[in-house]
């Protein structure tokens, strides 16, 4: 990182109590999640172009087409996902590795999957150098899940299905918790499916939003 690059950075980090308390304002009040954001070093997840906007409460670009999203939407997602510290949970989309991040200071095992091997190897570079010893990466088509390791007691998907992810929803425990995106137009609704025990789901929405489509296979040239 370059002499300017690293004071962009540090002089958009005074930025973060101000980030704190948007998050706190929107909704935003479980410690544990505050927490894993406001010791996640957002700027190490956001390209040279866009240091000095690391702690802004909004979704940058990143390689690939894809996003870093908006720090409140991780928060909200988090959030909703009602992570136990003894859970296994299911990310879908790794990205840049920033909610992937968060999600592993807040449970005891991530698996991640992204269908872009350039950005899948990016963000392992990023995992190792914070130390992260409990993420374990995939190659592959996030829309298929990871029947291997399935069930998972919690699921996020960080891109949009257009229907009810039923493949998904198939590998969460009983009493599981999935959140995603869903919708096919440029805006989509943010769900929460909480497992009742007996192979239903109540289903929540949380608000709207705006996501990269969930697309199948993986990409072949990236």
């Amino acid at each position: 990182m370059s002499g300017r690059t690293t004071k962009a950075a540090e002089n958009a980090k005074a930025d973060l109590p101000r980030l704190m308390q948007a998050l706190r304002d929107q909704g935003v009040t479980d410690p544990q999640v505050l927490k894993a954001i406001e010791t996640t070093p957002r700027d190490l997840f956001t390209p040279d172009l866009f240091k000095d906007r690391s702690w802004e409460d909004s979704a940058l670009p990143i390689a690939c087409g894809q996003t870093i999203s908006q720090p409140f939407i991780v928060g909200l997602m988090t959030q909703a996902l009602t992570v136990e510290p003894r859970a296994r949970v299911l990310e879908i989309g790794t990205g840049s590795g920033y909610q992937t991040t968060i999600l592993s200071k807040v449970s005891r095992l991530v698996y991640t999957i992204e269908r872009y091997r350039t950005l899948m190897k990016e963000a392992e570079g990023r995992f190792q150098k914070l130390g992260l010893t409990n993420v374990i990466t995939k190659f592959g088509d996030g829309g298929e899940g990871w029947a291997e390791q399935a069930p998972f007691d919690r699921i996020m998907v960080t891109a949009a299905a257009e229907d009810d992810p039923k493949r998904l929803l198939s590998q969460l425990k009983p009493n599981g918790v999935l959140v995603a995106p869903v919708g096919k137009g440029p805006v989509q609704s943010l769900r929460r499916y909480a497992g009742d025990g007996k192979g239903g789901f109540r289903v929540e929405i949380l608000c709207d939003v705006r996501f990269v489509p969930l697309l199948a296979g993986v990409a072949k040239d990236q």
